[in-house]
């Protein structure tokens, strides 16, 4: 099997373990302790939510480079295990807005966000094949669900406007892009110090988005 054809089996298993969804099940105890604010050390349950998810929107980042970097160099065991834990993180992130929101909030939550991870890796697809329509079309699809994203937030809680929110989600998805492209260039320091940025930009969308949720429920986090 050559290497080309490797990396794209590699990309579309990811495109594979993103649509079946994975199962709920494969998240492990850990990950459900760490979507509950409540089973955190922090000091208030606002610090704690806000701690949660800061550390799960950065996970989220630094494990879909894993994966999209895996499918790229063609590494089919890693792309396999970074993308079942990065579906974990998904269902840990979806944990922790149930756990605010209730069940059916959850339900909703999850197919939305795994949505924007199909699209990235429909992005790494059309890198890796050089396919500049199929790239194009996943990057407008990115920008796209910036909106409905947006939106979603906006209908939980009237502290989120849409647009703020859909401005956040659009530059999570042109950082992570960039991660993309470095490491379909193999040019290693680019990815990681795009990575990094990639990364640190996530506080910027688990903050407002703790406050909003705070303010909101005050009574809920109050001490």
């Amino acid at each position: 099997m050559t290497a080309s054809f490797k990396t794209l089996v590699g990309i579309a298993g990811i495109a594979a373990f993103v649509g079946a969804g994975c199962s709920q099940s494969m998240a492990s105890h850990d990950a459900m302790a760490m979507a509950s604010p409540s089973m955190s050390s922090s000091g208030t349950k606002a610090a704690a939510l806000r701690t949660t998810l800061n550390n799960l929107f950065a996970e989220h980042v630094w494990l879909a480079g894993a994966a999209t970097g895996a499918a790229l160099g063609g590494r089919d065991a890693d792309f396999k295990a970074a993308a079942a834990a990065l579906d974990q993180n998904s269902v840990a992130i979806a944990k922790a807005i149930g756990s605010v929101y209730g069940s059916d909030a959850e339900q909703a939550f999850l197919p939305l966000w795994r949505k924007h991870i199909g699209f990235a890796v429909d992005y790494t697809m059309g890198v890796a094949a050089n396919d500049r329509a199929k790239a194009d079309k996943a990057v407008n699809d990115l920008v796209g669900y910036s909106q409905d994203f947006g939106a979603f937030l906006q209908s939980a809680n009237p502290n989120l406007p849409k647009s703020v929110v859909a401005d956040l989600v659009k530059h999570h998805v042109v950082t992570l892009k960039t991660v993309i492209d470095a490491q379909a260039a193999k040019d290693s320091e680019k990815a990681y110090a795009a990575l990094r940025t990639a990364a640190g930009h996530m506080q910027m969308i688990a903050d407002p988005l703790a406050e909003a949720i705070v303010k909101q429920f005050p009574d809920k986090f109050a001490g």
